[in-house]
C-alpha cells in the first residue's frame, strides 16, 4: 500500500510523461494536414514561386520535419512559442491577450451555472424518483443533451435576434457605441453574452444532470442509507451527509473536466456568436494553417486537461484512500 506523499508523486510523473506525449502527437498531427501557410500567406497567384519559397524559409518550413520538431522542443523549453503566421505576433502574447478574458468570463460562468442547476435539479429528482417531475426533468435533460450546439446557436439567434431584435446577432461589445461608464460597458457586455451563455449552459445541464442523479439514486439505495432512514433522521440530514458526500467522486471528476474546458473555449459557440474568444482563435488557427498558434492552443488545451486530471486524482485519493492502493 502506497502514502499519499507516493501517489501525488507517481501521478506527477505519469501527468509529466503524458504531456510530453500530447505535445508531441500535437506536433506532426498539425504538419500532416492538408494545406500550406504559404497558400493562405499569399492570395495572389501571380506571386512567383521564389517567393514562396523565400517565405517558406523565413517561416522554418523548408527544414526536415524531424528537425522542426526538435527546435520546437528546444523552443518549448526555453519558454519561447514563436511567432503567428497569420497574425504575425508572439503566440503568448495573442493567447494571453482579451481572447481569454472572454473565454473564461463565457465558459466560466456557463460551467458554474451548469453545474449548480443540474444539482438542484438532480436532488429533486433524486428525492422524487419516479414522479412526474422526475420525469419531466429527464426529458428536459435529454432533450438538451442532445441538442447540437450549432443549431441550438442559430435557433436562437433566429428567435431573439433576428426576429425579436433583442440581442446582438454576435460580438463582445458594440463597435460603434460610446460607454458613459464602466456600469454601461458591463450591461453591454453581459448582453452580448446572453444568448452564448444560455446556449452553453443548456447544452451541459443534461450531461450533469444524469449523472448526479444516476449517481445519487445508486447511493441513497446503499445499505447505510437505508439504516439512516430506520433511524429516523430528517430526509435532509440523509442527503446531506450520507449520499451527497459520499457522491463526491462523480462531482469531482465533473467539475474539474468542465473547469479544464473554460481554457479551450467553446469553438463552435464561439464562432456562430462571432466571441472574441479561444474558440474562434482556434478556428481561425486552423483554417489559416497557423502553426505556431495551433501549438500554443494545443498546449494549452493539453496542460489544462493534464492538470485538471491530476488534481482530480488526489482529490479522489484524499476522499477515498483505497484510490491509493496498488
Amino acid at each position: 500500500m502506497s502514502t499519499l506523499g507516493d501517489y501525488i508523486v507517481r501521478r506527477g510523473l505519469q501527468t509529466l510523461v503524458a504531456f510530453f506525449i500530447l505535445i508531441t502527437i500535437g506536433f506532426f498531427l498539425f504538419r500532416v494536414m492538408p494545406g500550406d501557410p504559404t497558400a493562405i500567406l499569399l492570395l495572389n497567384p501571380r506571386i512567383p514561386p521564389e517567393t514562396r519559397l523565400l517565405l517558406r524559409e523565413r517561416l522554418g518550413l523548408d527544414e526536415p520535419l524531424h528537425l522542426q520538431y526538435f527546435i520546437f522542443i528546444k523552443n518549448f523549453f526555453m519558454g519561447e512559442f514563436g511567432y503567428s503566421f497569420h497574425y504575425g505576433r508572439p503566440v503568448t502574447e495573442i493567447i494571453l491577450s482579451r481572447k481569454m478574458f472572454n473565454t473564461i468570463t463565457l465558459v466560466g460562468s456557463s460551467v458554474v451555472l451548469a453545474i449548480a442547476i443540474a444539482l438542484l435539479m438532480a436532488l429533486v429528482a433524486a428525492r422524487r424518483r419516479g414522479s412526474r417531475s422526475d420525469a419531466g426533468l429527464l426529458v428536459f435533460s435529454l432533450a438538451t443533451y442532445s441538442m447540437p450546439v450549432f443549431w441550438l446557436g442559430m435557433l436562437l439567434l433566429l428567435a431573439f435576434s433576428v426576429n425579436l431584435g433583442l440581442f446582438p446577432l454576435g460580438g463582445t461589445i458594440s463597435a460603434t457605441k460610446v460607454h458613459e461608464s464602466t456600469l454601461d460597458y458591463i450591461t453591454d457586455y453581459l448582453w452580448h453574452m446572453a444568448l452564448p451563455l444560455t446556449a452553453l449552459v443548456l447544452i451541459q445541464i443534461g450531461y450533469n444532470f444524469l449523472i448526479m442523479r444516476n449517481t445519487l439514486i445508486d447511493i441513497s439505495m446503499e445499505d447505510y442509507v437505508t439504516v439512516a432512514h430506520a433511524k429516523g433522521l430528517p430526509e435532509k440530514i440523509v442527503m446531506r451527509k450520507y449520499v451527497l458526500r459520499n457522491a463526491m467522486l462523480p462531482f469531482v471528476t465533473i467539475v474539474a473536466l468542465q473547469l479544464a474546458g473554460i481554457f479551450t473555449g467553446a469553438v463552435l459557440t464561439e464562432t456562430i456568436f462571432s466571441w472574441d474568444g479561444l474558440g474562434l482563435l482556434l478556428y481561425e488557427a486552423v483554417t489559416t494553417r497557423d502553426y505556431p498558434l495551433l501549438q500554443g492552443l494545443f498546449m494549452l488545451i493539453a496542460s489544462a486537461f493534464l492538470i485538471a486530471n491530476y488534481i482530480a486524482d488526489i482529490l479522489y485519493a484524499i476522499l477515498d484512500p483505497r484510490v491509493r492502493y496498488r
